[in-house]
Order: structure tokens, then sequence, then C-alpha cells
């Protein structure tokens, strides 16, 4: 994957999340469901903690030092990205770098990160999540099939002499 794809593929990752969240804060209201099909429901959160909400007491109401936290993150990935060498490896590292980037935004603009897609079986609920957060998942994927070792052979070994 070239410089160019990999630049690309962080700014479509970026660009579909943040769409995606404008249209979610435009169109619904918090605390309001709005069933899609039986499992699926959209409904409007805020996140002020890390994924899934961890550490949501502990960060609240500090959305720069999140912000920041995951500012320091997102750039070791970017540089790892731009470093790797197998394409499963930098396109993962890509969209984790994307996805990463719409929640920095978020915390920036709105102090949380805005959530919209709720998953759900009977009374138990995942928490709810966005597109950055599909991204950042697909981008963990994509690194494990990149580490895998049937992968990994058919690469020509880095330290030859």
């Amino acid at each position: 994957m070239t410089r160019t794809k990999l630049i690309f593929l962080i700014a479509a990752t970026l660009l579909v999340d943040q769409l995606t969240k404008v249209a979610a804060l435009s169109l619904l209201s918090r605390g309001m469901a709005v069933p899609v099909f039986p499992g699926f429901n959209l409904a409007l959160g805020f996140n002020e903690g890390a994924s899934f909400g961890m550490m949501g007491g502990v960060m609240a109401g500090k959305p720069l030092l999140m912000a920041a936290l995951t500012g320091a993150l997102t750039l070791m990935f970017a540089v790892m990205a731009f470093r790797a060498r197998h394409p499963f490896e930098k396109a993962g590292l890509a969209l984790i770098v994307g996805g990463a980037l719409g929640n920095i935004i978020d915390r920036l603009r709105q102090g949380a990160v805005t959530d919209f897609l709720d998953l759900y079986w009977q009374d138990w609920h995942w928490p709810t999540f966005n597109g950055a957060d599909i991204a950042i998942t697909l981008g963990a994927l994509f690194i494990l099939v990149a580490s895998l070792p049937s992968r990994r052979s058919e690469e020509p070994a880095l330290d030859q002499n």
C-alpha cells in the first residue's frame, strides 16, 4: 500500500465517521431509541471515557486529557502505519488512526464521543458505539490477520545478513 493510499484510507475513515456522527446528532434525540431491526437500534449517547465507557467516571469532565492521551497513541499508530510492510498491517493501522482521529475531534468539539449504534439481545445491550469504533475494531482484526504465521511466512525476513 502506497503512502497516498494510506493517507486516503485514514481520511476516508475519518470522513465517514464524522458524517455519520453529524447525521446522528441531527436526526436522533438522546434517550429515544429508533428500532432498525430486532437486535439493533439507533440510540444517541455520549461517552466521556475510553472504549465502551471504560474509565468514564475517572475521565468525566476531562476531554482535553482524554484527547491528549488518545492523540499520543494515535501518533504512535500513525508512525507504525507508515513504517509497516505488510498490506493488512498498514490498512489496519490506518483504520485505527482514522477512527481515533474521529473520536478525538468529538472530544475537542463537544467534550465527549458521539455514539449511536445500539446492539442488544433481549434486555442485554452492548455499549453503544459508532463508526470510529467499528474502524478501530476492524483495524485490530487486520493486524491480527497480518500476524498469522501463514501470512508472515510469505514475507521476506527483515533481518537477513
